[in-house]
């Protein structure tokens, strides 16, 4: 049986992002000398170990688990510098 893809478009939003948080995950990415390397890295890395969904759902955990980190380190919901 063939495993349906994880449609990545439409449906209720969960997780917006805003232009700049992409374009500073971007820089980060693409761009910084320190962390692009390594970013780039795994990236290629995952791509040639796992298919489509798995990467899907593995940055859907990621960002989820972010989320849920940034509220532990943060219990007061006020932003931090």
């Amino acid at each position: 049986m063939a495993i349906q893809p994880i449609e990545l478009m439409g449906g209720e939003s969960v997780y917006c992002f805003n232009q700049s948080q992409l374009k500073a995950a971007q820089n980060l990415a693409y761009e910084d000398p320190e962390t692009s390397p390594r970013i780039q890295s795994e990236i290629s890395r995952l791509e040639t170990e796992m298919p489509r969904n798995e990467r899907a759902a593995l940055a859907f955990i990621i960002i989820d688990r972010l989320l849920k980190s940034a509220d532990e380190d943060n219990p007061s919901g006020t932003p931090s510098a």
